[in-house]
């Protein structure tokens, strides 16, 4: 698999033409083969590269500008289309080879169960890697409606990869009642309807280790993120997302990779959701790589 060249489309801006060159490398994981409400997700890669065009290249809340970070946008990995078996195989398999290369993989999703292979490729060079999971929704099912391959399932899975107490979920507001019994018998960290006050509380304990990040932009409320495919009232803020991203940037971790999932953009006329995902990659992108 080719990582020198953009497999199609536009780029993020400013996105640095050597891949050689670059730390980070922005790529597209086109798919939403397995939702169980709205699909749309696929094009949500491209959108948030089309849409970061419209960005101030300053970012006012790091003091820092995108020039200062090289990062190569490599585009789709071109995922077989209703194939979610063979579209998880080739994500980890590309991930794996970013990783033996020294770059920092950002993810452009795609549905949430994209997030899965990367965590696993992730685990293999991290052993004491940690997640830290924004999301509405706790993705703790084993499988929907018979399907263990569903974008409910991810976080799930890594539990039982990493150990569930190597897991911080925030925002969480929706799930079955027996995934919020499961995640408190096991000792995974999750914590209800809040984001930043539990996150700046979490993050003095896990300075040093190696960690990865999974936005699902269904964290933030309808109001603010309409342009998903499962809506769920009662969640954080534009702003809320963004003083995350920043306290994740001013700590001590080692934020080793990162992900922003579930952007459908269809239903997102307006495109502010497509807009504030395009804003917080270019603060992750500032904060995250070092």
């Amino acid at each position: 698999m080719r990582f020198d060249e953009a497999y199609s489309g536009n780029v993020f801006i400013k996105s640095h033409p050597s891949f050689e060159e670059s730390k980070a490398v922005i790529y597209g994981m086109p798919m939403d083969w397995t939702v169980s409400f709205r699909p749309g997700s696929r094009f949500g890669p491209a959108r948030i590269r089309e849409v970061s065009i419209g960005l101030e290249e300053y970012s006012p809340y790091q003091d820092k500008e995108l020039e200062e970070v090289k990062y190569f946008d490599a585009g789709d990995i071109p995922l077989p289309f209703g194939n979610a078996q063979r579209s998880l195989d080739m994500i980890e398999d590309y991930i794996d080879g970013l990783l033996a290369q020294g770059k920092f993989p950002l993810g452009l999703g795609g549905e949430h169960l994209v997030s899965w292979p990367v965590m696993k490729a992730m685990y293999k060079k991290y052993p004491d890697l940690a997640i830290i999971h924004f999301d509405a929704h706790t993705d703790l099912r084993d499988s929907y409606e018979g399907e263990p391959l569903s974008h409910s399932t991810p976080i799930k899975k890594v539990c039982n990869l990493i150990g569930p107490t190597n897991v911080y979920s925030f925002g969480i507001r929706s799930g079955m009642k027996e995934e919020f019994e499961w995640a408190k018998e096991v000792g995974m960290n999750l914590f209800k309807f809040e984001v930043l006050e539990p996150l700046k509380k979490v993050l003095p304990t896990l300075a040093g280790r190696p960690v990865y990040v999974t936005i699902d932009i269904d964290v933030l409320d309808p109001a603010h993120a309409p342009g998903t495919g499962t809506l769920e009232a009662g969640g954080i803020t534009s702003k809320e997302m963004i003083d995350s991203i920043l306290a994740i940037a001013n700590s001590d971790i080692n934020v080793v990779g990162a992900d922003l999932v579930e952007v459908a953009p269809v239903y997102d006329h307006a495109e502010q959701t497509q807009v504030a995902a395009s804003k917080f990659i270019r603060e992750m992108l500032l904060g995250w790589v070092k």
